[in-house]
């Protein structure tokens, strides 16, 4: 796993460096392209509505047809006589266009076709693609797993984030979070490539053990999935605003028609926060065990240990109270994103101005 006693390939290690800046480019175009999504909508919801009031229209067609055609058979029994599942039917078809213009589940409905969107997921796909050379190329170059630094942590970490995103896309409509997820993804690879750039190079001994791999890959996963809770949280907080203006009267923006409402997203986020949450408890259990077998205690109180623990407790807290307080809504969303808050001041500020016996900022020769 570890061979810290063969050269670093240097050729290798510049193709990492090399994709890694196109990826971030790529990402950044896939950004825009969900951005100008987003600026469109008008146009895309005025095109649905059509297709939905032509769906209203024919089916009220059929229906009254169907009834003309009973009538002249079975008189007035015919409307007695109907399918209660095509009332169902028609009723939903009549309630107008909004309920019809996003799946609550976020499920693919074959409605909102959306090419924009569907461009810039396949942009984000090509970014994938060459970012996740990068992350590979830079793992063979310096013969370990590529997350031993804070920059390879937070360019493995964009990479997860932007996996986990693409693999929901194929059951789940997620493409209204696009602009907030590929923008979180572009952040991050900026904060790597410009804030924390570190040449490939071997790790110190202390992190030269298996407990490397299992204990930061599920801090970087669980990090991705809280990455797209927060997203999501984010755009919870703005439909809730927009739906009660909309129960005021007023008016808001029209891509939010395009994304389910409040409750959806926070269900939604609520059950990945979980996931997460479980991952996290066993990094903290994991890192716990290594620092035993580092340090010789399973506890040092190093900041980067308590911040770990701090963020297990805010996610614990967020999930307790949803669950059993009855803390739904905002403020529900509000303690999702400030567990997210302190997974970044963990990795950012703690890493840079808090040393201790955690050191991710480099990689010493």
């Amino acid at each position: 796993m570890f061979n810290p006693t063969a050269p670093v390939n240097e050729q290798l290690a510049l193709y990492s460096d090399l994709f890694m800046l196109i990826a971030a480019l790529v990402y950044a175009a896939s950004f825009i392209v969900f951005a100008v999504d987003m600026a469109v909508a008008s146009t895309t919801i005025k095109r649905l509505e059509e297709e939905l009031a032509t769906e209203r229209d024919l089916a009220r067609h059929a229906q009254r047809s169907a009834v003309s055609v009973g009538g002249r058979g079975g008189g007035s029994t015919a409307l007695l006589d109907r399918d209660p599942a095509d009332s169902a039917a028609l009723d939903r078809t009549g309630d107008g266009a909004e309920s019809d213009l996003v799946d609550e589940d976020m499920d693919y409905t074959g409605r909102g076709r959306r090419p924009i969107a569907n461009v810039a997921v396949a942009v984000l796909g090509i970014g994938w693609a060459l970012h996740a050379f990068a992350v590979v190329a830079r793992g063979l170059a310096s013969h370990r797993v590529p997350w031993g630094n804070l920059y390879e942590f937070m360019t493995t970490g964009a990479l997860l984030v932007t996996t986990v995103y693409l693999i929901f896309l194929f059951r789940k409509d997620l493409r209204f979070v696009g602009t907030f997820v590929t923008g979180l993804v572009v952040a991050m690879m900026c904060a790597a490539t410009m804030g924390f750039p570190t040449p490939v190079g071997h790790l110190q001994p202390p992190l030269q053990s298996p407990w490397l791999v299992i204990h930061v890959s599920i801090a970087v996963l669980a990090t991705a999935l809280f990455t797209l809770t927060a997203a999501m949280s984010i755009l919870q907080l703005v439909q809730s605003n927009a739906q009660s203006r909309m129960m005021q009267g007023k008016g808001t923006w029209s891509f939010l028609r395009l994304v389910p409402t409040a409750g959806a997203l926070e269900n939604w986020s609520y059950r990945i926060n979980a996931v997460g949450f479980v991952m996290w408890s066993f990094t903290l259990i994991a890192g716990a065990i290594w620092a035993e077998a580092a340090w010789g205690r399973y506890w040092n109180w190093d900041t980067k240990e308590v911040w770990t623990f701090v963020i297990w407790v805010v996610y614990a807290a967020y999930l307790h109270a949803r669950a059993t307080r009855g803390w739904t809504g905002n403020r529900s969303a509000w303690l999702s994103i400030i567990g997210f808050a302190c997974i970044v001041f963990n990795y950012t500020i703690v890493n840079m101005y808090f040393p201790g016996l955690h050191s991710y900022a480099g990689v010493p020769e």
